[in-house]
């Protein structure tokens, strides 16, 4: 097994379109951000520039039970890899549950990792967008864990750092710097908290505007037939991702729905058996709206 390298670019053209070269095929990606790879489709299916034909690329190469963990590796070692062009029904995939409502934001609102509420969380969570007549209206911000609550704290307003819950946290950037994930979600949660129980839902998406501008987020609109794998929770570059509308929610506008799965746990190699508990756990924090005090709004917006 081939380890999976760049030709024609260096480091510093990685903003230009290049050649990865991987399960023994060359693809046409490029790095719109240090922490992005977008996978446009192999070369030979088309010239730079040129549409590629949706072909289920994922599952028929880049998962093949040789090549895995490879290409899981190489998600670790990015952050987001973004998979155009992709056409796929396979039958993992559910779909992604909860609704904003125009009074607050909902918890898949807030930046967050998947399973936030245990013990484990999932290594990866893919968020797909399936080719369907409607389009996709409404962005998903992404960017690394410590870049967002680097964000939360430097376009936090004045009067929402002097509340009782933040007056006495240490939120220097040399203390920021210095934080483990651990202690990230702890303050993530207690900011969180302090924005949701301080601003209306208006003045809280355009409080997390900025955050996703000044985290340098990669919130592309969704393309049909594109699949995100966003790392989670690994050793490597882990994320978080949230629901991001860029302008006033009003409701009432239609809009292409997105699938989501979590792969290293739900996509089983030869010897390898799902755990139910597991998934369960994971999908209870998924639910629609509820009352203040929910479970899944808990899993957000509590430190943890």
């Amino acid at each position: 097994m081939s380890e999976p390298m760049y030709t024609n670019a260096s480091k510093n053209s990685e903003l230009s379109s290049s050649v990865l070269d991987f399960a023994n095929r060359r693809w046409r990606v490029r790095r719109p951000k240090p922490f992005v790879l977008v996978i446009e489709g192999e070369v030979e299916k088309g010239e730079a520039g040129s549409p590629a034909v949706p072909s289920d690329y994922l599952h028929d190469m880049l998962l093949l039970p040789e090549w895995r963990e490879a290409f899981y590796q190489l998600v670790d070692a990015t952050g987001l890899v973004v998979c155009l062009n992709l056409h796929t029904q396979h039958p993992t995939y559910r779909d992604v549950r909860g609704r904003s409502s125009k009074g607050r934001l909902s918890q898949g609102e807030y930046y967050h990792h998947d399973g936030c509420s245990g013990p484990v969380k999932p290594r990866f969570v893919e968020i797909r967008c399936p080719i369907q007549p409607q389009t996709r209206g409404v962005a998903t911000a992404i960017a690394p864990h410590h870049s967002v609550v680097e964000a939360m704290v430097q376009v936090l307003p004045a009067d929402l750092a002097a509340a009782p819950a933040l007056a006495e946290q240490d939120m220097c950037p040399a203390t920021l710097s210095q934080m483990d994930d651990a202690a990230l979600d702890q303050l993530q949660g207690l900011i969180t908290r302090t924005v949701r129980k301080k601003l209306n839902a208006e003045g809280a998406r355009a409080y997390f505007r900025q955050v996703d501008v000044a985290a340098n987020a990669y919130f592309e609109p969704w393309a049909l037939g594109e699949s995100r794998i966003i790392a989670n929770a690994n050793d490597g570059v882990t994320m978080q991702h949230r629901r991001a509308y860029q302008s006033l929610h009003a409701g009432g506008v239609a809009n292409g729905h997105l699938v989501k799965r979590w792969p290293n746990e739900e996509l089983l190699l030869p010897g390898q058996v799902l755990d139910p508990v597991f998934i369960a756990a994971l999908c209870s924090e998924e639910g629609d709206e509820g009352n203040d005090g929910d479970k899944t709004e808990m899993c957000y917006l509590s430190p943890h």
